[in-house]
Protein backbone atom coordinates (compact mmCIF):
# COMPACT_ATOMS: atom_id res chain seq x y z
CA UNK A 1 0.00 0.00 0.00
CA UNK A 2 1.40 3.41 -0.97
CA UNK A 3 2.40 5.68 1.91
CA UNK A 4 1.03 9.19 1.70
CA UNK A 5 2.91 11.99 3.34
CA UNK A 6 0.66 14.18 5.42
CA UNK A 7 0.85 17.94 5.12
CA UNK A 8 1.87 19.76 8.34
CA UNK A 9 -1.10 20.76 10.50
CA UNK A 10 -1.41 24.51 11.09
CA UNK A 11 -1.83 25.49 14.73
CA UNK A 12 -5.23 27.04 14.05
CA UNK A 13 -6.41 24.35 11.64
CA UNK A 14 -10.12 23.73 11.36
CA UNK A 15 -11.72 20.35 10.53
CA UNK A 16 -12.07 21.51 6.91
CA UNK A 17 -8.34 22.29 6.76
CA UNK A 18 -7.46 18.94 8.32
CA UNK A 19 -9.72 17.08 5.92
CA UNK A 20 -7.89 18.60 2.95
CA UNK A 21 -4.46 18.21 4.54
CA UNK A 22 -4.77 14.57 5.62
CA UNK A 23 -6.63 13.11 2.65
CA UNK A 24 -4.54 11.04 0.19
CA UNK A 25 -4.67 12.17 -3.41
CA UNK A 26 -6.47 9.01 -4.59
CA UNK A 27 -9.37 9.40 -2.12
CA UNK A 28 -12.45 11.26 -3.28
CA UNK A 29 -13.96 13.79 -0.88
CA UNK A 30 -17.74 13.52 -1.16
CA UNK A 31 -20.50 16.07 -0.67
CA UNK A 32 -21.30 14.23 2.56
CA UNK A 33 -17.74 14.71 3.88
CA UNK A 34 -17.72 18.43 3.11
CA UNK A 35 -21.07 19.09 4.82
CA UNK A 36 -20.03 17.14 7.90
CA UNK A 37 -16.72 18.99 8.02
CA UNK A 38 -18.55 22.33 8.00
CA UNK A 39 -20.70 21.17 10.91
CA UNK A 40 -17.62 20.06 12.84
CA UNK A 41 -15.93 23.38 12.11
CA UNK A 42 -18.64 25.21 14.04
CA UNK A 43 -18.19 22.78 16.95
CA UNK A 44 -14.40 23.28 16.81
CA UNK A 45 -14.67 27.06 16.92
CA UNK A 46 -17.25 27.06 19.73
CA UNK A 47 -15.28 24.59 21.86
CA UNK A 48 -12.21 26.84 21.70
CA UNK A 49 -14.14 29.68 23.34
CA UNK A 50 -14.67 30.19 27.09
CA UNK A 51 -17.71 31.26 29.03
CA UNK A 52 -21.31 30.27 29.67
CA UNK A 53 -22.73 31.29 26.30
CA UNK A 54 -20.19 29.34 24.21
CA UNK A 55 -20.87 26.24 26.38
CA UNK A 56 -24.60 26.66 25.86
CA UNK A 57 -24.05 27.07 22.10
CA UNK A 58 -21.84 23.97 22.08
CA UNK A 59 -24.64 21.99 23.74
CA UNK A 60 -27.07 23.31 21.14
CA UNK A 61 -24.75 22.21 18.32
CA UNK A 62 -24.22 18.70 19.71
CA UNK A 63 -27.68 17.72 20.96
CA UNK A 64 -30.18 16.15 18.62
CA UNK A 65 -29.96 12.35 18.20
CA UNK A 66 -30.83 11.62 21.84
CA UNK A 67 -33.84 13.94 21.98
CA UNK A 68 -35.04 12.74 18.58
CA UNK A 69 -34.80 9.05 19.46
CA UNK A 70 -36.62 9.50 22.78
CA UNK A 71 -39.40 11.77 21.53
CA UNK A 72 -39.56 9.72 18.33
CA UNK A 73 -40.27 6.66 20.46
CA UNK A 74 -43.18 8.57 22.01
CA UNK A 75 -44.93 7.59 18.82
CA UNK A 76 -48.55 6.94 17.95
CA UNK A 77 -48.90 3.44 19.47
CA UNK A 78 -46.88 4.51 22.51
CA UNK A 79 -49.14 7.47 23.28
CA UNK A 80 -52.22 5.32 22.69
CA UNK A 81 -50.75 2.75 25.10
CA UNK A 82 -50.25 5.44 27.74
CA UNK A 83 -53.75 6.79 27.13
CA UNK A 84 -55.23 3.29 27.49
CA UNK A 85 -53.14 2.76 30.64
CA UNK A 86 -54.55 5.84 32.35
CA UNK A 87 -58.11 5.09 31.24
CA UNK A 88 -58.05 1.44 32.34
CA UNK A 89 -55.88 1.46 35.44
CA UNK A 90 -55.40 5.04 36.63
CA UNK A 91 -52.07 6.33 37.93
CA UNK A 92 -51.24 4.28 41.04
CA UNK A 93 -48.99 1.58 39.59
CA UNK A 94 -48.14 2.84 36.14
CA UNK A 95 -46.66 6.30 36.79
CA UNK A 96 -43.52 4.94 38.50
CA UNK A 97 -43.49 1.97 36.10
CA UNK A 98 -43.27 4.28 33.07
CA UNK A 99 -40.48 6.25 34.77
CA UNK A 100 -38.61 2.93 35.18
CA UNK A 101 -39.01 2.12 31.48
CA UNK A 102 -37.47 5.46 30.50
CA UNK A 103 -34.54 4.85 32.86
CA UNK A 104 -34.07 1.53 31.04
CA UNK A 105 -34.11 3.37 27.72
CA UNK A 106 -31.42 5.82 28.92
CA UNK A 107 -29.18 2.93 29.99
CA UNK A 108 -29.49 1.28 26.58
CA UNK A 109 -29.14 4.43 24.50
CA UNK A 110 -26.04 5.61 26.41
CA UNK A 111 -24.26 2.54 25.05
CA UNK A 112 -25.13 3.54 21.48
CA UNK A 113 -23.69 7.02 22.15
CA UNK A 114 -20.31 5.58 23.11
CA UNK A 115 -20.40 3.04 20.30
CA UNK A 116 -21.23 5.58 17.60
CA UNK A 117 -18.71 8.17 18.81
CA UNK A 118 -15.89 5.61 19.16
CA UNK A 119 -16.37 3.85 15.80
CA UNK A 120 -18.03 6.50 13.58
CA UNK A 121 -20.13 3.67 12.13
CA UNK A 122 -23.76 2.68 12.33
CA UNK A 123 -25.11 -0.27 14.32
CA UNK A 124 -25.95 -2.51 11.35
CA UNK A 125 -22.52 -1.88 9.79
CA UNK A 126 -20.75 -2.93 13.00
CA UNK A 127 -22.82 -6.11 13.28
CA UNK A 128 -21.96 -6.90 9.64
CA UNK A 129 -18.23 -6.32 10.18
CA UNK A 130 -17.84 -8.00 13.58
CA UNK A 131 -20.23 -10.96 13.30
CA UNK A 132 -20.29 -11.60 9.55
CA UNK A 133 -22.58 -10.92 6.60
CA UNK A 134 -25.29 -13.37 7.74
CA UNK A 135 -25.92 -11.59 11.03
CA UNK A 136 -25.57 -8.22 9.36
CA UNK A 137 -28.27 -8.98 6.81
CA UNK A 138 -30.39 -10.76 9.43
CA UNK A 139 -30.35 -7.76 11.77
CA UNK A 140 -31.16 -5.39 8.92
CA UNK A 141 -34.09 -7.47 7.61
CA UNK A 142 -35.40 -8.03 11.14
CA UNK A 143 -35.24 -4.28 11.78
CA UNK A 144 -36.95 -3.37 8.51
CA UNK A 145 -39.83 -5.81 9.11
CA UNK A 146 -40.36 -4.47 12.62
CA UNK A 147 -40.06 -0.90 11.39
CA UNK A 148 -42.60 -1.51 8.64
CA UNK A 149 -45.16 -2.78 11.15
CA UNK A 150 -44.42 0.18 13.41
CA UNK A 151 -44.79 2.61 10.50
CA UNK A 152 -48.25 1.17 9.89
CA UNK A 153 -49.19 2.13 13.43
CA UNK A 154 -47.75 5.63 12.97
CA UNK A 155 -50.02 6.26 10.02
CA UNK A 156 -52.90 4.82 12.05
CA UNK A 157 -52.19 7.46 14.71
CA UNK A 158 -51.94 10.17 12.04
CA UNK A 159 -55.23 9.08 10.52
CA UNK A 160 -56.97 8.89 13.90
CA UNK A 161 -55.57 12.20 15.18
CA UNK A 162 -56.59 14.18 12.12
CA UNK A 163 -59.87 12.26 11.98
CA UNK A 164 -60.92 14.17 15.10
CA UNK A 165 -61.04 17.30 12.91
CA UNK A 166 -63.05 15.56 10.19
CA UNK A 167 -60.15 15.13 7.76
CA UNK A 168 -60.70 12.04 5.54
CA UNK A 169 -58.21 9.18 6.03
CA UNK A 170 -56.91 9.35 2.45
CA UNK A 171 -56.12 13.07 2.77
CA UNK A 172 -54.46 12.77 6.19
CA UNK A 173 -52.29 9.77 5.29
CA UNK A 174 -51.16 11.15 1.92
CA UNK A 175 -50.45 14.59 3.41
CA UNK A 176 -48.31 12.97 6.14
CA UNK A 177 -46.34 11.02 3.53
CA UNK A 178 -45.67 14.22 1.56
CA UNK A 179 -44.49 15.95 4.74
CA UNK A 180 -42.05 13.08 5.33
CA UNK A 181 -40.83 13.40 1.73
CA UNK A 182 -40.46 17.19 2.01
CA UNK A 183 -38.34 16.85 5.18
CA UNK A 184 -35.66 15.12 3.10
CA UNK A 185 -35.42 17.80 0.45
CA UNK A 186 -32.83 19.87 2.34
CA UNK A 187 -30.23 17.13 1.70
CA UNK A 188 -28.53 18.31 4.86
CA UNK A 189 -28.39 16.40 8.13
CA UNK A 190 -28.24 19.58 10.24
CA UNK A 191 -31.36 21.11 8.64
CA UNK A 192 -33.29 17.82 8.81
CA UNK A 193 -32.36 17.37 12.48
CA UNK A 194 -33.37 20.90 13.53
CA UNK A 195 -36.72 20.77 11.68
CA UNK A 196 -37.52 17.35 13.13
CA UNK A 197 -36.48 18.50 16.61
CA UNK A 198 -38.88 21.43 16.39
CA UNK A 199 -41.71 19.11 15.39
CA UNK A 200 -40.79 16.63 18.13
CA UNK A 201 -41.14 19.27 20.84
CA UNK A 202 -44.88 19.38 20.13
CA UNK A 203 -45.03 16.01 21.89
CA UNK A 204 -45.29 18.11 25.05
CA UNK A 205 -48.81 19.26 24.12
CA UNK A 206 -50.01 16.42 26.35
CA UNK A 207 -48.79 18.40 29.37
CA UNK A 208 -51.40 21.22 29.06
CA UNK A 209 -54.06 18.57 28.37
CA UNK A 210 -53.16 16.91 31.68
CA UNK A 211 -53.27 20.28 33.48
CA UNK A 212 -56.75 20.95 32.10
CA UNK A 213 -58.05 17.86 33.94
CA UNK A 214 -57.15 19.60 37.25
CA UNK A 215 -55.16 16.61 38.57
CA UNK A 216 -54.77 15.91 42.27
CA UNK A 217 -51.08 16.59 42.80
CA UNK A 218 -50.88 14.81 46.11
CA UNK A 219 -52.21 11.64 44.46
CA UNK A 220 -49.61 11.94 41.68
CA UNK A 221 -46.82 12.46 44.21
CA UNK A 222 -48.04 9.53 46.28
CA UNK A 223 -48.16 7.29 43.20
CA UNK A 224 -44.59 8.20 42.20
CA UNK A 225 -43.17 7.74 45.69
CA UNK A 226 -45.06 4.70 46.98
CA UNK A 227 -45.62 2.63 43.80
CA UNK A 228 -48.98 1.05 44.52
CA UNK A 229 -49.73 -2.60 43.58
CA UNK A 230 -50.83 -3.59 40.09
CA UNK A 231 -54.63 -3.11 39.92
CA UNK A 232 -56.36 -6.50 39.96
CA UNK A 233 -53.08 -8.42 39.91
CA UNK A 234 -51.69 -10.08 36.80
CA UNK A 235 -54.09 -10.96 34.00
CA UNK A 236 -53.94 -11.21 30.23
CA UNK A 237 -55.04 -7.59 29.94
CA UNK A 238 -52.54 -6.21 32.45
CA UNK A 239 -49.67 -8.20 30.92
CA UNK A 240 -50.55 -6.80 27.50
CA UNK A 241 -50.54 -3.25 28.88
CA UNK A 242 -47.24 -3.86 30.70
CA UNK A 243 -45.58 -5.08 27.51
CA UNK A 244 -47.10 -2.27 25.46
CA UNK A 245 -45.70 0.32 27.89
CA UNK A 246 -42.26 -1.31 27.86
CA UNK A 247 -42.40 -1.47 24.06
CA UNK A 248 -43.27 2.22 24.10
CA UNK A 249 -39.80 3.10 25.45
CA UNK A 250 -37.30 0.35 24.57
CA UNK A 251 -37.29 -0.85 20.94
CA UNK A 252 -34.66 -2.08 18.43
CA UNK A 253 -35.01 0.82 15.97
CA UNK A 254 -33.78 3.22 18.66
CA UNK A 255 -30.39 1.46 18.77
CA UNK A 256 -29.93 1.67 15.01
CA UNK A 257 -31.19 5.23 14.66
CA UNK A 258 -29.20 6.94 17.41
CA UNK A 259 -25.89 5.27 16.57
CA UNK A 260 -26.27 5.99 12.85
CA UNK A 261 -27.37 9.59 13.54
CA UNK A 262 -24.33 10.12 15.76
CA UNK A 263 -22.07 8.86 12.97
CA UNK A 264 -23.90 11.00 10.38
CA UNK A 265 -23.66 14.05 12.66
CA UNK A 266 -19.92 13.42 13.07
CA UNK A 267 -19.73 13.24 16.88
CA UNK A 268 -16.36 12.17 18.30
CA UNK A 269 -15.16 10.77 21.60
CA UNK A 270 -14.77 14.36 22.86
CA UNK A 271 -18.55 14.77 22.48
CA UNK A 272 -19.66 11.71 24.47
CA UNK A 273 -20.46 13.77 27.57
CA UNK A 274 -22.78 15.98 25.55
CA UNK A 275 -24.27 12.88 23.91
CA UNK A 276 -25.18 11.56 27.34
CA UNK A 277 -26.77 14.88 28.29
CA UNK A 278 -28.68 14.78 25.00
CA UNK A 279 -29.99 11.28 25.77
CA UNK A 280 -30.99 12.01 29.37
CA UNK A 281 -32.66 15.28 28.34
CA UNK A 282 -34.61 13.44 25.64
CA UNK A 283 -35.62 10.76 28.13
CA UNK A 284 -36.82 13.37 30.63
CA UNK A 285 -38.91 15.21 28.02
CA UNK A 286 -40.39 11.97 26.68
CA UNK A 287 -41.18 10.71 30.21
CA UNK A 288 -42.91 14.02 30.99
CA UNK A 289 -45.13 13.67 27.92
CA UNK A 290 -45.88 10.01 28.71
CA UNK A 291 -46.83 10.72 32.33
CA UNK A 292 -48.97 13.65 31.22
CA UNK A 293 -50.87 11.36 28.84
CA UNK A 294 -51.63 8.87 31.63
CA UNK A 295 -52.76 11.69 33.93
CA UNK A 296 -54.89 13.20 31.14
CA UNK A 297 -56.90 10.00 30.62
CA UNK A 298 -57.09 9.01 34.29
CA UNK A 299 -60.48 10.81 34.69
CA UNK A 300 -61.98 8.14 32.40
CA UNK A 301 -60.84 5.54 34.91
CA UNK A 302 -62.10 7.57 37.86
CA UNK A 303 -65.58 7.88 36.33
CA UNK A 304 -65.81 4.26 35.17
CA UNK A 305 -65.85 5.04 31.46
CA UNK A 306 -64.87 2.18 29.18
CA UNK A 307 -61.99 2.89 26.82
CA UNK A 308 -60.98 -0.62 25.82
CA UNK A 309 -60.65 -0.14 22.09
CA UNK A 310 -60.41 3.62 21.72
CA UNK A 311 -58.34 5.24 18.99
CA UNK A 312 -56.95 8.77 19.23
CA UNK A 313 -60.18 10.46 18.09
CA UNK A 314 -62.28 8.49 20.59
CA UNK A 315 -59.95 9.42 23.46
CA UNK A 316 -60.11 13.08 22.43
CA UNK A 317 -63.92 12.94 22.33
CA UNK A 318 -64.17 11.13 25.65
CA UNK A 319 -61.96 13.72 27.35
CA UNK A 320 -63.99 16.71 26.14
CA UNK A 321 -66.19 16.99 29.29
CA UNK A 322 -63.00 17.19 31.39
CA UNK A 323 -60.64 19.28 29.24
CA UNK A 324 -63.00 21.15 26.91
CA UNK A 325 -62.88 21.56 23.16
CA UNK A 326 -59.36 23.03 23.13
CA UNK A 327 -58.00 20.28 25.33
CA UNK A 328 -59.53 17.62 23.10
CA UNK A 329 -58.09 19.29 20.03
CA UNK A 330 -54.63 19.41 21.62
CA UNK A 331 -54.86 15.72 22.48
CA UNK A 332 -55.74 14.83 18.88
CA UNK A 333 -52.94 17.07 17.53
CA UNK A 334 -50.52 15.38 19.93
CA UNK A 335 -51.42 12.00 18.49
CA UNK A 336 -50.87 13.33 14.97
CA UNK A 337 -47.48 14.79 15.94
CA UNK A 338 -46.42 11.56 17.65
CA UNK A 339 -47.16 9.54 14.53
CA UNK A 340 -45.59 12.10 12.18
CA UNK A 341 -42.24 12.48 13.98
CA UNK A 342 -41.93 8.73 14.54
CA UNK A 343 -42.67 8.03 10.87
CA UNK A 344 -39.75 10.32 9.93
CA UNK A 345 -37.23 8.86 12.41
CA UNK A 346 -38.20 5.19 12.06
CA UNK A 347 -38.10 5.20 8.26
CA UNK A 348 -34.71 6.94 8.48
CA UNK A 349 -33.37 4.16 10.74
CA UNK A 350 -34.39 1.59 8.09
CA UNK A 351 -32.61 3.55 5.37
CA UNK A 352 -29.46 3.84 7.49
CA UNK A 353 -29.42 0.08 8.20
CA UNK A 354 -29.92 -0.84 4.54
CA UNK A 355 -27.10 1.44 3.39
CA UNK A 356 -24.73 0.16 6.08
CA UNK A 357 -25.26 -3.52 5.30
CA UNK A 358 -25.49 -3.14 1.50
CA UNK A 359 -22.46 -0.80 1.54
CA UNK A 360 -24.39 1.92 -0.26
CA UNK A 361 -24.09 5.67 0.45
CA UNK A 362 -26.23 6.44 3.51
CA UNK A 363 -26.36 9.97 4.82
CA UNK A 364 -28.86 12.80 5.04
CA UNK A 365 -26.06 15.05 3.75
CA UNK A 366 -26.20 13.37 0.35
CA UNK A 367 -28.07 14.81 -2.64
CA UNK A 368 -30.69 12.47 -4.07
CA UNK A 369 -28.58 11.35 -7.04
CA UNK A 370 -25.71 10.20 -4.81
CA UNK A 371 -27.90 8.65 -2.10
CA UNK A 372 -30.64 7.26 -4.33
CA UNK A 373 -30.88 3.84 -2.63
CA UNK A 374 -30.89 5.45 0.82
CA UNK A 375 -33.73 7.83 0.01
CA UNK A 376 -35.74 5.23 -1.94
CA UNK A 377 -35.74 2.77 0.97
CA UNK A 378 -36.92 5.52 3.28
CA UNK A 379 -39.66 6.82 0.97
CA UNK A 380 -40.96 3.47 -0.32
CA UNK A 381 -41.18 1.81 3.10
CA UNK A 382 -43.23 4.74 4.38
CA UNK A 383 -45.40 4.70 1.25
CA UNK A 384 -46.16 0.97 1.66
CA UNK A 385 -47.12 1.43 5.32
CA UNK A 386 -49.34 4.40 4.44
CA UNK A 387 -51.09 2.39 1.73
CA UNK A 388 -51.79 -0.51 4.10
CA UNK A 389 -53.55 1.79 6.57
CA UNK A 390 -56.03 2.80 3.88
CA UNK A 391 -57.25 -0.78 3.33
CA UNK A 392 -60.92 -0.94 4.42
CA UNK A 393 -61.69 -3.10 7.44
CA UNK A 394 -58.11 -3.48 8.67
CA UNK A 395 -58.06 -4.09 12.49
CA UNK A 396 -56.25 -0.90 13.46
CA UNK A 397 -56.45 -1.15 17.25
CA UNK A 398 -55.26 -4.76 17.27
CA UNK A 399 -52.25 -3.86 15.11
CA UNK A 400 -51.30 -1.03 17.48
CA UNK A 401 -51.23 -3.34 20.51
CA UNK A 402 -49.43 -6.19 18.76
CA UNK A 403 -46.64 -4.00 17.35
CA UNK A 404 -45.51 -2.81 20.79
CA UNK A 405 -45.54 -6.40 22.06
CA UNK A 406 -43.42 -7.53 19.08
CA UNK A 407 -40.95 -4.74 19.84
CA UNK A 408 -40.46 -6.04 23.40
CA UNK A 409 -39.99 -9.65 22.25
CA UNK A 410 -37.44 -8.59 19.60
CA UNK A 411 -35.38 -6.44 21.99
CA UNK A 412 -33.29 -9.05 23.93
CA UNK A 413 -31.44 -10.33 20.79
CA UNK A 414 -30.76 -6.73 19.72
CA UNK A 415 -29.41 -5.96 23.20
CA UNK A 416 -27.14 -9.01 23.01
CA UNK A 417 -25.39 -7.60 19.91
CA UNK A 418 -25.14 -4.19 21.58
CA UNK A 419 -23.67 -5.71 24.74
CA UNK A 420 -21.02 -7.64 22.80
CA UNK A 421 -20.04 -4.59 20.74
CA UNK A 422 -19.65 -2.14 23.63
CA UNK A 423 -17.45 -4.70 25.44
CA UNK A 424 -15.24 -5.30 22.39
CA UNK A 425 -11.97 -3.61 23.37
CA UNK A 426 -10.64 -3.85 19.82
CA UNK A 427 -13.19 -1.34 18.53
CA UNK A 428 -13.98 0.53 21.77
CA UNK A 429 -10.53 0.90 23.30
CA UNK A 430 -10.79 2.61 26.68
CA UNK A 431 -14.51 3.27 26.10
CA UNK A 432 -15.59 -0.32 26.78
CA UNK A 433 -18.52 -0.57 29.16
CA UNK A 434 -17.59 -0.35 32.85
CA UNK A 435 -18.91 -2.99 35.22
CA UNK A 436 -21.78 -0.83 36.50
CA UNK A 437 -23.03 -0.26 32.95
CA UNK A 438 -22.92 -4.00 32.23
CA UNK A 439 -24.88 -4.72 35.41
CA UNK A 440 -27.56 -2.20 34.42
CA UNK A 441 -27.70 -3.60 30.88
CA UNK A 442 -28.11 -7.12 32.27
CA UNK A 443 -30.94 -5.88 34.47
CA UNK A 444 -32.72 -4.42 31.43
CA UNK A 445 -32.35 -7.73 29.55
CA UNK A 446 -33.74 -9.72 32.50
CA UNK A 447 -36.76 -7.41 32.77
CA UNK A 448 -37.48 -7.77 29.05
CA UNK A 449 -37.11 -11.56 29.19
CA UNK A 450 -39.41 -11.75 32.23
CA UNK A 451 -42.00 -9.61 30.41
CA UNK A 452 -41.78 -11.90 27.38
CA UNK A 453 -42.24 -15.00 29.55
CA UNK A 454 -45.30 -13.47 31.23
CA UNK A 455 -46.78 -12.74 27.84
CA UNK A 456 -46.14 -16.32 26.73
CA UNK A 457 -47.81 -17.70 29.85
CA UNK A 458 -50.81 -15.38 29.42
CA UNK A 459 -51.20 -16.47 25.79
CA UNK A 460 -50.94 -20.22 26.48
CA UNK A 461 -52.86 -20.43 29.77
CA UNK A 462 -54.40 -17.17 31.08
CA UNK A 463 -55.57 -18.92 34.27
CA UNK A 464 -51.95 -19.72 35.18
CA UNK A 465 -51.43 -16.03 35.95
CA UNK A 466 -53.57 -16.52 39.07
CA UNK A 467 -50.48 -18.14 40.62
CA UNK A 468 -48.77 -14.73 40.35
CA UNK A 469 -51.68 -12.87 41.91
CA UNK A 470 -53.84 -12.66 38.82
CA UNK A 471 -57.62 -12.60 38.77
CA UNK A 472 -60.33 -14.41 36.90
CA UNK A 473 -61.83 -12.90 33.78
CA UNK A 474 -64.95 -11.48 35.41
CA UNK A 475 -62.84 -9.60 37.96
CA UNK A 476 -60.62 -8.32 35.15
CA UNK A 477 -63.32 -6.02 33.91
CA UNK A 478 -63.37 -4.42 37.36
CA UNK A 479 -66.28 -3.18 39.37
CA UNK A 480 -66.03 0.14 37.57
CA UNK A 481 -67.45 -1.47 34.41
CA UNK A 482 -70.23 -3.47 36.05
CA UNK A 483 -72.76 -0.65 36.24
CA UNK A 484 -76.14 -2.31 36.30
CA UNK A 485 -79.25 -0.04 36.36
CA UNK A 486 -81.18 -0.49 39.56
CA UNK A 487 -78.06 -1.05 41.61
CA UNK A 488 -76.85 1.76 43.90
CA UNK A 489 -73.37 1.80 42.30
CA UNK A 490 -74.86 2.73 38.92
CA UNK A 491 -76.60 5.81 40.31
CA UNK A 492 -73.62 6.81 42.46
CA UNK A 493 -71.39 6.74 39.39
CA UNK A 494 -73.73 8.91 37.38
CA UNK A 495 -74.08 11.35 40.27
CA UNK A 496 -70.31 11.63 40.68
CA UNK A 497 -69.75 12.18 36.94
CA UNK A 498 -72.47 14.85 36.93
CA UNK A 499 -71.11 16.75 39.93
CA UNK A 500 -67.53 16.62 38.62
CA UNK A 501 -68.62 17.92 35.25
CA UNK A 502 -70.51 20.80 36.82
CA UNK A 503 -67.41 21.84 38.77
CA UNK A 504 -65.04 21.59 35.80
CA UNK A 505 -67.40 22.29 32.91
CA UNK A 506 -65.58 23.39 29.76
CA UNK A 507 -68.13 22.60 27.02
CA UNK A 508 -71.70 23.72 26.23
CA UNK A 509 -74.45 21.68 27.84
CA UNK A 510 -76.30 19.15 25.70
CA UNK A 511 -80.08 18.82 25.44
CA UNK A 512 -81.50 15.35 25.99
CA UNK A 513 -81.42 13.40 22.69
CA UNK A 514 -84.53 11.66 21.47
CA UNK A 515 -83.08 8.87 19.39
CA UNK A 516 -81.51 5.45 19.76
CA UNK A 517 -78.47 3.82 18.17
CA UNK A 518 -79.18 0.20 17.29
CA UNK A 519 -79.27 -1.64 20.64
CA UNK A 520 -77.47 1.17 22.41
CA UNK A 521 -79.30 3.61 24.64
CA UNK A 522 -78.37 7.27 24.93
CA UNK A 523 -79.48 8.84 28.19
CA UNK A 524 -80.03 12.59 28.34
CA UNK A 525 -79.08 13.81 31.77
CA UNK A 526 -80.05 17.24 33.00
CA UNK A 527 -77.13 19.73 33.02
CA UNK A 528 -74.68 17.06 31.92
CA UNK A 529 -73.04 16.17 28.64
CA UNK A 530 -74.71 13.13 27.11
CA UNK A 531 -73.49 9.76 28.28
CA UNK A 532 -73.48 7.01 25.69
CA UNK A 533 -74.52 3.83 27.46
CA UNK A 534 -73.92 0.61 25.59
CA UNK A 535 -75.21 -2.73 26.79
CA UNK A 536 -72.63 -5.50 26.92
CA UNK A 537 -72.83 -8.91 28.65
CA UNK A 538 -69.92 -9.71 30.93
CA UNK A 539 -68.64 -13.16 31.91
CA UNK A 540 -69.99 -14.39 35.23
CA UNK A 541 -73.24 -12.42 35.19
CA UNK A 542 -76.56 -14.26 35.40
CA UNK A 543 -78.80 -14.49 32.38
CA UNK A 544 -80.67 -11.25 31.86
CA UNK A 545 -78.21 -9.11 33.77
CA UNK A 546 -76.58 -6.39 31.66
CA UNK A 547 -73.52 -4.31 32.45
CA UNK A 548 -73.53 -0.83 30.95
CA UNK A 549 -70.37 0.80 29.65
CA UNK A 550 -70.34 4.59 29.85
CA UNK A 551 -68.50 6.98 27.59
CA UNK A 552 -69.22 10.62 26.68
CA UNK A 553 -70.82 11.62 23.40
CA UNK A 554 -71.85 15.06 22.24
CA UNK A 555 -74.78 16.95 20.81
CA UNK A 556 -75.55 16.10 17.22
CA UNK A 557 -72.76 13.48 17.08
CA UNK A 558 -72.89 9.73 16.80
CA UNK A 559 -71.23 7.70 19.54
CA UNK A 560 -67.54 6.88 18.91
CA UNK A 561 -67.03 4.41 16.11
CA UNK A 562 -65.22 1.99 18.39
CA UNK A 563 -68.46 1.48 20.34
CA UNK A 564 -70.83 0.83 17.46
Amino acid sequence: MTDHKLAPKPLTATPTDLLAATTPADVVITHEDIDRAHDRERVWETRSQRGIFPRARLLWLLIGPGILVMLGENDGPSMLSYAATGARFGIGFFLPFVVLTFLMACVVQEMTVRLGAATHRGHAELIFDRFGPFWGWFSMIDLMVGNFLTLVTEFIAIRAGLGFFGIPPVVSVLAAWFVLFAALMAHRYWTWERVTLLAAMFNLVFVPVALLTHPQWHAIGSALLTWKPLPGGLSQETVLILLADIGATVTPWMLFFQQSAIADKGLTTHDIRFGRVDTVLGGALAALAALATIVATAPLFAHGMAAGNFEAAEFAQALRPFVGQWGSALFALGMFEAGMVAAVTISTSSAYAFGEVAHRPHSLNLPFRQGKSFYLVLILEAAAAAGLVLIPGIPLVYIVLVVNVIAVLAMPPALLFLYLLVNDREIMGDLVSPRWANVLALGVVLILIAAGLLFGISAVDPHALAAFGGSEETERYGKRLQLVPGRPEFHRRLSRARSTHLRQRKTPLCPPPAHRYRNDLVLGLENLSCLHVRSRPLPGLHHGQIAFLLTPCFCGESPPNALH
